[in-house]
Formats: C-alpha cells, structure tokens, sequence
C-alpha cells in the first residue's frame, strides 16, 4: 500500500499544480480582458471592468484555495505524516466536485487511505518499523 499512497501524493500534487497553473492563467485574463475593454469602450467600460476585475480575483482565490492544499496533502502523503491520512479524506470529499480529474483521484485516494493496512503506514513510529 505504500506505492498506492506515493501516487495518490503525487497525483495530488500534479492536481494541486495544475490548479495554480489555472489560477496564473486566470490571472493572466485579469490583466488582459479588461484593458482589451477599455481600449474598445473607451470610458464607459470604467464600472465593467473593475466588477470583471472582482469577479476573476474571487475566482483566482478559490482555485488557490483548492489548489494550494493538494499540494500540502502531497508533500505530506510522500512523507507518511500522521496528519496526511485525515486532510487525504477530508480533500478528497471535498475534490469529488472537481470533475473529472478531482473526482477520478478522490475515489482512489478514499480507496487507498480508508484500507487497514494504510492506516498503519500512518502511525507515528511506522517509518521507524520499516513500514513506510
């Protein structure tokens, strides 16, 4: 079960960095579509852009709130650190949303971190028994 939970790391951490590779390019927009705005409508796209400017920075937020803790969970899940095994579960209930690609890991991921044998891989002292 040890090799099911370093993919299940690394499959979160390449979730976590695609997620703020979405946030830069998200970003990127910010910048990009309202100056495209001004420049076509000149002073009346004044309110527009700053409510578009808003929308896109809660936008980027919340992708960098999903994304930030994938890779925490990764680091954590390579390390077998005891608090890895909870955030697992309580990240992957919450990427069942995350279709298709958060959906497809959380279901592994419940499937990887709810077996007996993984929950010993996560006691303190496991590495030091040569579980892990």
């Amino acid at each position: 079960m040890a090799t099911h939970v370093r993919i299940l790391a690394w499959l979160n951490i390449a979730l976590g960095a695609l997620g703020v590779l979405a946030a830069l390019v998200v970003f990127a927009g910010a910048q990009i579509i309202p100056a495209i705005l001004t420049h076509a409508a000149g002073e009346e796209a004044a309110i527009p852009v700053a409510v578009i400017q808003m929308i896109i920075t809660v936008v980027m937020s919340i992708i960098l709130a999903m994304s930030l803790p994938c890779l925490v969970l990764g680091f954590g899940l390579h390390n077998f650190r005891p608090w890895a095994r909870i955030l697992g579960l309580v990240l992957a209930a919450v990427n069942l949303l995350n279709l298709p690609f958060g959906t497809a890991i959380s279901l592994y991921g419940f499937w990887v971190l709810l077996k007996p044998e993984t929950e010993a891989l996560f006691t303190p002292g496991a590495a030091s028994r040569g579980l892990a």
